[in-house]
């Protein structure tokens, strides 16, 4: 893409504050020209393509932004972002106009936004099930912030605690439920239980809405503070079958043809672990099915999900068609070299799963509070 060159004429007052940000920040002054510009034409698309907002939500931990999209899609406004990974912000930004804040656990909870809804796919890290009475007889804080100090739950847990959101989704791997025999979970919903919020849970399949098989836990909870009973909220469902050959590029670069020496490699490998009784393996897509499950570790060798082709290696899928496997729409810009657009998309969510759940939420929120708000 050619790149054109713009030239601006500033008051000496604007260009002196400019120069003096571009110093503090250790940046150049193009650069946040350019990213003002960007962020400014897409608020104007946003607020377009909007209208009336029906509520508000905070992205945490928000990777290149397929928990927004979803929230985005039932008629949410996202009015804060975090994100410490530098090439995720590029994605981010070029595709939001914002450049998300950095390391949330050093955001102060009290300078975010008040919000209606907050969503986080949030990493998984291990806990403590230290004794509350020994922390007791040490004077030192129980409860939740005992049970999840030092772990990045935590940094929701007291978000949670202070902005008191109506509602909120959270993600995970499956194995969350089993991590540490099944120790991790229970703090995590316990935490938020005694954090008083209604809980529902369960585990999903992307199949239903991507040619994808890709099992998550999804947590919503409701503010029991404004919902007195458990709302009736529902998880999605989806029955539709999805074909891998609907999401594949027409004319493919031969780079993503594996040599013939990665693939000797790759069939060796998993001749090797089939005699040993393993599963491990590449994996050849059913082009009329869905796949294996995208990951990070997709941009070493591809070898989870490998394209058929005649009379030729297989091959790798592109940037582009993880893009589509995850529900990203054509529109969605990636910036980024192959191999961080790979751990990009493979860390991140099916868009329309998400778009699903959220509608579901934006449900409970309509109807109960047209409730509450008639309570006298």
């Amino acid at each position: 893409m050619s790149k054109k060159k713009l030239h601006v004429s500033l008051d000496e007052t604007i260009y002196e504050t400019l120069h003096e940000t571009a110093n503090t920040s250790n940046t150049s002054m193009n650069a946040i020209v350019k990213e003002s510009i960007i962020s400014y034409l897409h608020q104007l698309q946003h607020k377009q393509k909007l209208g009336d907002r029906l509520f508000t939500f905070i992205d945490l931990f928000a990777g290149v932004g397929g928990m927004r999209l979803g929230f985005e899609s039932v008629g949410g406004e996202c009015i804060f972002s975090s994100e410490w990974d530098k090439y995720s912000q590029e994605t981010y930004l070029a595709n939001f106009g914002e450049r998300p804040a950095g390391d949330i656990t050093k955001i102060d909870e009290y300078e975010i936004p008040n919000h209606d809804v907050l969503v986080a796919g949030f990493p998984c890290q291990p806990f403590s099930l230290a004794g509350v009475s020994k922390k007791n007889s040490l004077g030192r804080e129980h409860g939740f912030k005992d049970k999840t100090q030092g772990t990045l739950f935590f940094d929701i847990a007291r978000i949670l605690e202070v902005k008191r959101p109506k509602a909120f989704l959270l993600e995970n791997v499956k194995n969350l439920r089993s991590h540490d025999k099944g120790k991790t979970y229970k703090i995590i919903i316990d935490t938020l239980k005694e954090l008083n919020y209604h809980i529902f849970e369960q585990v999903i399949d992307g199949s239903g809405y991507v040619p994808q098989h890709r099992e998550r836990i999804f947590i919503v909870g409701f503010d029991a503070n404004i919902y007195e009973q458990a709302p009736k909220f529902i998880f999605p469902t989806s029955n539709v079958k999805y074909r891998v050959s609907d999401i594949l590029e027409k004319d493919v670069e031969d780079k993503y043809t594996l040599s013939d020496n990665l693939w000797s490699y790759l069939q060796s490998h998993a001749e090797k672990h089939k005699k040993l009784g393993n599963g491990f393996g590449f994996g050849i897509a059913d082009l009329n099915g869905s796949t294996r499950t995208l990951s990070a570790r997709y941009h070493k060798d591809g070898s989870e999900i490998l394209i058929p082709q005649d009379q030729k290696n297989p091959r790798r899928l592109t940037p582009r068609e993880c893009a589509r496997l995850q529900g990203y729409p054509e529109e969605y810009r990636i910036v980024v070299s192959n191999t961080q657009a790979y751990k990009q998309f493979g860390n991140s969510v099916v868009v329309p799963l998400i778009s699903a759940i959220a509608n579901e939420m934006v449900k409970v929120i309509e109807t109960d509070e047209r409730i509450v708000q008639n309570v006298v």
